[in-house]
Formats: C-alpha cells, structure tokens, sequence
C-alpha cells in the first residue's frame, strides 16, 4: 500500500517501528522499573508510589495469584477506579502469565455477570465499594478466588485507616457485602513477599487484554489484544510523541514529565495513554479517581505542575469552563491530548485560550489497542482532523464493497498494523464481520482522507451512541427497556447534549397505559450503568417501521421533540 502520508510525517518521526524490540510488556515494564526505579511511578492523595514499589508490590501479587495454581493465560478480572493498587494488580498479573480483565466498576449486576461470564475470569480484584455488585453474581461465575481492597490500602499509616474509615463509616460509600472466602489485598501482599514470582517467557501473540467493548448486537465483546498489540502501540505512540518529549518552545524539559490520569483506567485510552505509557518514559501519574469532582482535582493538580493531560471533549469542557480549574498555573503543560470521542471546536478554543495549550486530536478503538491516528504533536492550533496515520499503521477509506474510494469521499475507516486486535473473544463470527480478507478493520466510522493523508470523521456508520467518550449501543438499551411489562416498542437513539456530547434518547410505545417515565427510570438504574441509562424518554402511539418490520431510528433521530418528551 502506497503510504504516500509519510511526506508530511513531523520531522524526527519513523515511518515504522520495531515491534520486537520487547517480546511482552512485562519485559517492557521490568525495564523502566529498572531505569526509574527512584523516580515516582503514581501518586494518589499525596502519596506517592515508586517504580522500585511498583516492581516489589507487582511482583508480590503476581507469586501470590501464581501461588494459587493458576494456569498460564488465566483471566484475572479487576474492577477498580483510579486508585494505586491498580497499576500494582495490572502489573502482577501480566508478570505472572495472566490475562487482565478490565472492568467498569459502575456496571450494573446484569452487565459484570455476562463479562465475567464471558471472560472465563477464575479470579478478581474488587474495590470493596463495589463489593456488593459482585456479591450478587459471583456464584454464577467461573471466580474462585476474590481479592477485597480499600481504597486507602496503600497510602501508609495512618493515612491509610483515617481514609478507610471516613470512607466506610463517616462517607458511608460502602455497601454491606458478604464474599465468602475472600482476601484482604493487603493480606495477599504480605503473602506474596514470601513467596517467588516464577518468570514466565511470554510470547509476542500471547494475549494480554481482554478489553471489552460493546457491538451491534448490544452484547459486549471482549477485544483480544495480544502484547505484540500494545507494545507496538506504546512505541508507535513514543514516536509520535518524541518531538514534544524534547521541545523547548515553552520552557527547559522536564526531567520527569507528570501526567494527569483523570481518565478511568479501565477504558482503554487512559490505560495505554496513562499507565503503560507512563511507564514506558518514565512519567509519574497523578489519578484523579472521580473527574467530576473537579474542585478536589484542582486540589490535586495545585500540588504537581502537569504536563501531559489527555482527556475526552466533555472532560475538556467541564475544565475548561470551571473557574477553581481556571486558576492554575498552565505554564507547564507541553501536551493535551483530545481522544474518545470527537473534539469540539469552541472547546478547543476555549482551551488553547485558556492554557495556551492546543488540543492535539487523535483517533482508535479498543479493537486497535487503541490509537490508530494523531495530529501532528507540535501543532500550534487544533486542525478539525484525527490527524495522519501512526507509523506501522495503514488505513484505507472502503465503499461498502470493501473497495477504496478516491480521496476526498467518504467511506468506512480501515485501519492495519501491528496494534490491531487479534480478533473478538470466543467470537470468531463477529470477528469475520469486521476483518477484511488482507488484515484491514473496518471501524464502522465514516471519514475521508485528504491528499495530504489527514484524516477526518464524517459520521457514524452504525448506531452507537458516544456518551462522555463511553460506547452505548441502542440494542442493549432497548432489551433492558423491553424487558419491562409495561414496554411495547422501543427504540433508542443519541441526541447532541452539552455535557456529555450525546445523550441517550428512548422512544416507548406503551403496553401499559399508567406506566411512567419514571418507573421505566429507575428500571433502568437497575440494569444499566449510568452513561448508558436514557436521559429523555418519548412516549408515542407508535414508532416508524420499515416495510420488514424495522424500528427506524433514524427518523426517530431526525423527527422533531414532541411535548410528551421528559428530561429524566
């Protein structure tokens, strides 16, 4: 394939990368543990986590769940926010020769159940809030080993019991669970320091993630990425960023860059663009564990000048528009990162007036370990565009026959490199849906690509709804909803919102002549996560049919509100 958008590659970076360089990311992490090992890793409430604590606490966890007879390759799920044990179990189970499970510690009950299901997860790494979630499917699930933590579990005494007890008895942000024969995360540590990590020769195409995300079809997928997958990813985003790791236009370099991880660490953005990233150059993370606290994380960031800051539209609005956040000192900011979701263009601006910081746009999928395209790093002014291809990275523009089209016409992104997926998860006909014959994904996002190989999003080839830089897919909404005896029809669609970029819309024909909008409300509360539950609801006498039969969303989309819609 003719790669003709290398001619307008910033200078410095590589049209490919070598992907052997490491053979998995536990020898890629071993390696900065080693090189930085002084030097902070995360910092979490003001207390800070060395490369060297990361490597002995990593190491610690991974001989205790190896200790446990876990085969090679054995799904270890982890439900946490952005907390410090995080970074310690992600590391200990990939040197142990386990596979992370990352999961949304929001999910509703019926949500862990299918991915802990599906995974075939034999072990888990709870937040003990969340404890009672996993309380009530457990013994439905292949789990046999179930790991408790506190969120205040590694912030050193007496931190570490003034914060678990406000949290558990002043905050009252525990719910009572029981957890037969579960473990203390703190109690493993200290038993796995007795213990030896066995290394494990991992292979390149072993596989590292199961990274969930959701489908046409409304259940959830898990996209296997392999370490071969997110190694080229670090290093093809090493190479992009490299420029700006040693730009001097605002001022001397960083000996140790900071980062803001205000981003979840479950989504695939923030763990590669934060947590493994950050190890790769040795950054220090700070995790926000809750960004729409913003006031508590403009306390945070006063306290560590930042850097790096990568972040969704609807995060970069919320900032941007805070008058505490507006207060700080953006001296040092060398790079904002907008991905997850398409950047606005009066958010841009706000920002780059702001800081003085333009946003630098990039574009992937969980399906592509996640970043496939970047905007030059050095730009002065955000461009509208998801920027040119990584290196290793070919994307072509398809017409619905699988053909390119010419440049400058719309069609379906393509994306092939080294960081595509291996496929999906047990799935081998979802897989077949979105692999072309010579090795392209097919995105399921409309753009077009300009002679100069930038790339720019047109629409959305299918349905899903982008809410906060979170998938939502209509089809799992409309079974939750339908599953209510007061449900005839329904169908869900996205509409713009301010603050999070789209909303979810339900349109209901009722069975029920008395059901209400907030019962169908608070059914959904309890079989959704929160992004995913409607913020209006329609109701109708009926809904736009195809000649086959086929709810038509797109009409419903188009069609203008009537006075029976509620804001929920």
């Amino acid at each position: 394939m003719d790669r003709f958008w290398l001619k307008n590659y910033p200078q410095g970076v590589p049209a490919d990368i070598d992907v052997a360089q490491y053979r998995s990311l536990p020898e890629l992490m071993e390696d900065s543990f080693r090189k930085f090992a002084q030097r902070h890793a995360f910092v979490f409430m003001d207390h800070a986590l060395t490369y060297a604590e990361l490597d002995r606490l990593s190491t610690a966890f991974g001989a205790w769940l190896q200790g446990k007879g876990l085969a090679r390759g054995t799904r270890v799920a982890i439900m946490m926010p952005n907390v410090l044990q995080y970074p310690v179990a992600l590391a200990g189970v990939l040197r142990a020769g386990y596979v992370v499970v990352n999961v949304n510690p929001l999910y509703a009950p019926r949500e862990l159940e299918h991915q802990l299901k599906d995974s075939g997860a034999e072990a888990i790494v709870v937040l003990e809030n969340f404890a009672a979630t996993l309380q009530q499917v457990v013994a439905r699930t292949s789990i046999k080993h179930v790991i408790v933590t506190s969120i205040g579990d590694l912030l050193g005494f007496p931190k570490s019991a003034v914060v678990n007890f406000t949290v558990r008895r002043i905050r009252k942000l525990v719910p009572p669970y029981s957890l037969a024969g579960h473990w203390q995360f703190t109690d493993v540590l200290e038993e796995g320091h007795g213990r030896t990590l066995d290394r494990v020769a991992l292979e390149p195409e072993e596989i590292a993630f199961l990274q969930y995300t959701g489908g046409t079809t409304g259940v959830a997928k898990g996209a296997v990425l392999t370490h071969r997958n997110l190694i080229a990813n670090l290093l093809q985003s090493e190479a992009w960023l490299e420029p700006a790791l040693h730009d001097t236009r605002r001022g001397p370099v960083p000996e140790q860059f900071v980062y803001v991880c205000a981003l979840p660490l479950y989504h695939a953005f923030a763990l590669v663009a934060n947590c493994l990233f950050g190890m790769r150059v040795g950054a220090v993370n700070v995790l926000i564990a809750n960004p729409r606290d913003i006031h508590q994380m403009v306390k945070d960031l006063r306290k560590h000048p930042f850097n790096v800051l990568p972040a969704v539209n609807t995060l970069l609005n919320a900032m941007a528009e805070n008058a505490e956040f507006r207060t700080l000192d953006f001296s040092g900011l060398r790079i904002s990162i907008g991905a997850g979701m398409a950047v606005h263009k009066t958010v841009a601006d706000k920002w780059l007036a702001l800081t003085g910081c333009p946003i630098v746009e990039a574009y992937g999928l969980t399906e592509t370990s996640p970043a496939a395209t970047c905007n030059p790093i050095l730009i002065r002014e955000w461009s509208g565009t998801i920027g040119l291809p990584f290196p290793s990275t070919e994307i072509a523009i398809l017409d619905d026959a699988g053909q390119p089209v010419p440049l400058g016409q719309p069609g379906e992104i393509a994306i092939r490199g080294p960081q595509v997926m291996a496929g999906y998860w047990q799935r081998p006909d979802e897989t077949a849906k979105v692999m072309t014959s010579d090795g392209f994904f097919k995105s399921g996002d409309i753009g077009t690509m300009d002679e100069r190989g930038y790339i720019r999003i047109v629409d959305r080839k299918k349905d899903m709804i982008i809410v906060s830089g979170f998938n939502v897919y209509p089809n799992e909404i409309e079974a939750v909803v339908a599953m209510h005896p007061g449900v005839l029809e329904c169908a869900a669609v996205g509409v713009p919102d301010e603050r999070a970029g789209e909303a979810v819309k339900l349109f209901v024909v009722r069975k029920d002549p008395a059901l209400t909008d907030a019962e169908l409300m608070e059914h959904c509360k309890q079989q959704l996560t929160g992004y995913k539950r409607p913020k209006y609801i329609e109701f109708r006498e009926e809904l736009p049919k195809s000649n086959i039969g086929k709810i038509l969303r797109r009409a419903l989309k188009e069609s203008p509100a009537t006075e029976a819609a509620r804001s929920a």
